[in-house]
């Protein structure tokens, strides 16, 4: 109860009336379904999607609080429903993963947490319902239904091999206790009932995005989250990435600006139509923005393409095409400002990382729509692109290195610990680099060498 007071007391705010109201309360999005239907992997997409948009999310999956309390799974036995011994670890296991969800609300602010469990009784998830309601959280059901034998077996291929359940184990031998191990839950399992259960929130996603079926969103927040799960898809295919081809502003050690490609950068727009050529993607689409150089760069690849102004690179306003030089110079507070906090730092007249986060989110929205995709485009830009595909925080992302000349193929994986397979081809053809490192001294009072000491080297 004194979490809850406490929850209260941080989180309420005072309507016109002076009537107290809860407002901002944190969201827990609940996971239902049967083993092997991609629980997980949407439970890590979304969480991924809803950090890089700027929301405090955690995934807490109850399977690893069942390893740390069972070091050596036998077989599917454990999850018969009459295993008394079996079913009282696996409902401490969740009690103890929903006191964590708690914990992370109260302690840490989150302000999203994916409970990932099969919860696939009306009691369990009855018993999620009265905590939250008790404690000021909304509840937001994700449920997975899917009988494609072929999607089920993939899915217990990609996942359970890799499973700490199955080291060592035989492929056939593992692949029957799975499928046993479903049939435990099979025999308990109540799906959503969409006249019984009216009064929940919750998104249905049948056969891994055939149909869905949606009921009483309650937020912008809900909203956005069945947005993303209504574009997701499972289907093989590979994103490509790609900077322009070095452009003349870059060799002057320029920002921004709308400068054409040098004769390297022409030079790596003709290898980078060899390049795809020799990969023989099917149904390749290329996206560009609407700046000179990505233009100039997909007019050497001789096919359509796409241009999209959310792709432009980062405005830097008052900043826009001089050289780090003349900004510690014209502008060293700001230079020093931009330093102490990349991601947020907005130039004067100009935009933030943070801001071509949101900006770029529709793109992301595309991307995850569309199957193989070349994307040609600026060095910020990337930089956010890759921060989606690879769960990387904030003050990480306005450093990651997108060198020039250089194709990234990304694979996205459905199933597993990692996010994505990431290939990174270097063309062979030279260009100036434009990777600048976070100065040790990023004080405002700062020596310009101090400043300039991670600049690199230009014309």
């Amino acid at each position: 109860m004194e979490l809850q007071q406490e929850h209260v007391r941080l989180r309420r705010c005072d309507s016109a009336a002076s009537v107290p109201q809860l407002c901002n309360s944190p969201t827990m999005i609940v996971m239902v379904g049967l083993p092997a239907r991609g629980k997980t992997y949407i439970s890590k997409k979304l969480t991924r999607y809803l950090n890089w948009i700027g929301v405090p999310t955690k995934m807490f999956n109850v399977g690893q609080y069942r390893r740390q309390a069972v070091k050596t799974y036998k077989n599917f036995e454990f999850f018969k429903p009459d295993n008394e011994e079996a079913m009282r670890i696996r409902k401490e296991c969740a009690a103890a993963a929903l006191k964590d969800v708690a914990a992370y609300f109260s302690k840490e602010k989150g302000q999203v947490a994916v409970f990932d469990a099969t919860n696939t009784t009306r009691e369990r998830r009855a018993i999620i319902v009265a905590l939250a309601k008790e404690r000021g959280y909304k509840v937001f059901f994700v449920e997975s239904i899917c009988e494609d034998p072929d999607i089920i077996a993939e899915n217990i291929k990609q996942v359970k091999f890799g499973s700490p359940d199955y080291v060592d184990r035989d492929i056939d031998e593992a692949t029957a206790d799975f499928f046993q191990r479903i049939e435990c839950y099979r025999s308990s399992y109540v799906p959503i009932d969409d006249e019984k259960d009216k009064k929940l929130s919750y998104i249905k996603i049948f056969e891994v995005g055939k149909r869905y079926v949606v009921n009483r969103v309650q937020d912008h927040i809900q909203s956005r989250i069945v947005y993303y799960l209504m574009n997701i898809h499972v289907t093989p295919r590979s994103i490509y990435l790609s900077r322009h081809g070095e452009s003349e502003l870059n060799l002057q050690g320029r920002i921004g600006g709308d400068s054409g490609l040098s004769p390297r950068g022409h030079e790596y727009a003709r290898a980078l139509a060899k390049f795809l050529n020799s990969q023989r993607i099917l149904d390749l689409k290329v996206w560009t923005s609407h700046m000179k150089r990505t233009l100039q760069t997909a007019e050497a690849l001789g096919v359509q393409y796409e241009q999209w102004k959310a792709l432009n690179e980062i405005d830097a306003g008052v900043c826009e095409e001089m050289t780090y030089e003349e900004i510690q110079l014209n502008f060293p507070e700001e230079f020093a400002l931009r330093d102490q906090d990349k991601y947020r730092y907005r130039y004067p007249k100009g935009e933030s990382y943070e801001d071509m986060v949101h900006r770029l989110e529709p793109v992301i929205m595309e991307l995850e729509r569309q199957e193989n995709v070349l994307v040609i485009c600026h060095q910020a830009v990337m930089r956010c692109l890759l921060a989606y595909f690879l769960d990387k925080p904030a003050d990480e992302l306005p450093y990651l290195r997108c060198p020039l000349h250089t194709v990234l193929k990304l694979t996205p994986i459905a199933y597993g610990n990692c996010c994505c397979r990431v290939e990174s081809f270097f063309l062979n053809i030279e260009a100036v680099n434009t990777h600048r490192e976070k100065p040790t001294n990023v004080h405002v009072s700062r020596k310009s060498e101090e400043a300039l000491q991670t600049v690199p080297d230009h014309i």
